[in-house]
């Protein structure tokens, strides 16, 4: 008989830049050297972070958003991720309590801390401070209401003695453990999230700098401990079981991914299935052509710009592209895919490359950010995923500008803080754009797909 307990925890931060992400990497790293099986989970709407915990775990991190989805589709993600493991790990993003609105906990890692009623761990960055420290706990502790933090981690902690000052302060004024600390001077450094990441992530180079990881977090961090405070009670959830089969294979979509594509929440590609689609893979980086009989095609975000020579020089590739969608392929790219539609990406050192050239307009490089933030998104007239009015949800992250010396048809319109804007190409059977979809957010986007492909 299963025992009725689990074990999970949220790994927070005071902060952005606090160190979360090696923490949360080290901690799965010394979780797996002790014989765990680990599920790694992702706050917030991220690809990169979760591209380490597979990484590490050998198991896929998902992402749980609550403000993309709704409450009982992100407790559905985490049972079914967390089903096989023997404890999920799950990071946080921003500070704490950072969400969608400064007066309210939504959107928050605080949120998803309540909602899958898990245990927290707070990582502060007890540099310069001592007794200090406990006030900043103490803060977290009194916003925070209705989450659950359990103990702390002190991070860039100067010395041992430094440490003994900040853990005595915190555990006198808290009422939690602090279970353990990394130094500042630990000699290891984060590999730059830069965008050869996922590359080096697969071709296995950042195996040793995991393995480090481990070790430097089996030293100064109580890891019994830590599984001590992991346990809790099952989660209930009267999930929509969105990821049920609902058909039988139907129709097949190609999906590109390779190192330039690989921006995909795995419950997309699940969500298509159940839905009734083959899904087959076919990597353009690696001159592949588009897969013959295929149904549609999916074309997700990543770095394009990053092997823009390479993608430029697969002719082949890029003409059975061209052929099929010219042929009426439904086709669907974000982001990094609609930079691989456009006709030509411009290089941050001026140097243009010609890409498979089915949206009329080219896709220049900057050095700032252009975009980043959630979207609110509504189809527009004409559109075969979302149609007019309907709505979903997701976000936007780029550095580039798309710009068209013609009028485009745009394909939807999105909303965000910046207020209202018209955004993608469309035509009939291509919908194509900056912003990422979830479409655990709107599964009727699937059916519409699935339905145009079978035509």
């Amino acid at each position: 008989m299963k025992e009725m307990t689990e074990r999970r925890l949220v790994i927070a931060g005071t902060g952005s830049g606090v160190g979360k992400t090696t923490l949360t990497i080290g901690i799965m790293a010394a979780l797996q050297k002790k014989g765990y099986r680990v599920q790694g989970f992702k706050c917030g709407p991220d690809y990169i972070d979760p591209s380490y915990h597979t990484a590490v775990t050998g198991r896929p991190s998902r992402n749980l958003d609550s403000w993309m989805l709704s409450h009982e589709v992100v407790k559905e993600i985490f049972k079914r991720g967390s089903d096989g493991a023997d404890i999920a790990i799950i990071e946080g993003v921003m500070g704490f309590l950072d969400g969608k609105d400064p007066k309210t906990n939504a959107g928050s890692t605080a949120e998803i801390s309540m909602i899958t009623k898990s245990p927290v761990i707070l990582v502060v960055n007890c540099a310069s401070m001592a007794r200090s420290a406990a006030a900043i706990v103490k803060g977290f502790q009194c916003l925070a209401e209705g989450a659950n933090i359990v103990g702390v981690i002190a991070n860039q902690v100067g010395s041992e003695g430094h440490y003994k000052l900040v853990k005595t302060a915190i555990e006198q004024e808290c009422n939690i453990p602090v279970i353990g600390y990394l130094a500042r001077e630990t000699g290891i450094e984060m590999p730059e999230r830069h965008l050869g990441l996922i590359p080096s992530i697969e071709r296995g180079e950042l195996d040793d700098f995991f393995d480090d990881l481990g070790d430097l977090v089996l030293e100064t961090i109580d890891m019994d401990q830590l599984v001590k405070l992991a346990k809790v009670e099952p989660i209930e959830s009267n999930a929509s079981n969105l990821f049920d089969r609902k058909n039988e294979k139907q129709v097949k979509i190609a999906v590109a991914k390779d190192e330039a594509f690989n921006f995909y929440y795995p419950e997309n590609l699940e969500i298509l299935e159940a839905y009734g689609a083959e899904i087959v893979y076919f990597s353009p980086l690696h001159g592949e052509a588009l897969p013959e009989d295929a149904d549609g095609l999916y074309i997700g975000g990543g770095f394009p710009e990053e092997f823009v020579e390479e993608l430029a020089s697969m002719n082949h590739v890029n003409e059975s592209i061209r052929f099929a969608i010219n042929n009426g392929l439904p086709t669907f790219a974000e982001c990094g895919g609609f930079m691989f539609l456009s006709e030509s990406i411009e290089t941050t050192d001026g140097r243009v490359y010609p890409m498979v050239g089915i949206i009329p307009g080219k896709v220049t490089m900057q050095t700032k950010l252009a975009a980043l933030g959630y979207r609110e998104i509504t189809g527009i007239k004409g559109n075969f995923l979302l149609p007019e009015g309907e709505k979903a949800k997701g976000h936007e992250f780029h550095y580039s500008v798309f710009t068209s010396e013609k009028e485009i048809p745009y394909a939807y319109e999105t909303k965000g803080m910046g207020g209202i804007k018209k955004e993608g190409y469309m035509n009939e059977n291509v919908i194509a754009g900056y912003t990422h979809f979830h479409f655990a957010s709107s599964p009727d986007m699937v059916q519409n797909w699935i339905n145009k492909c079978k035509k």
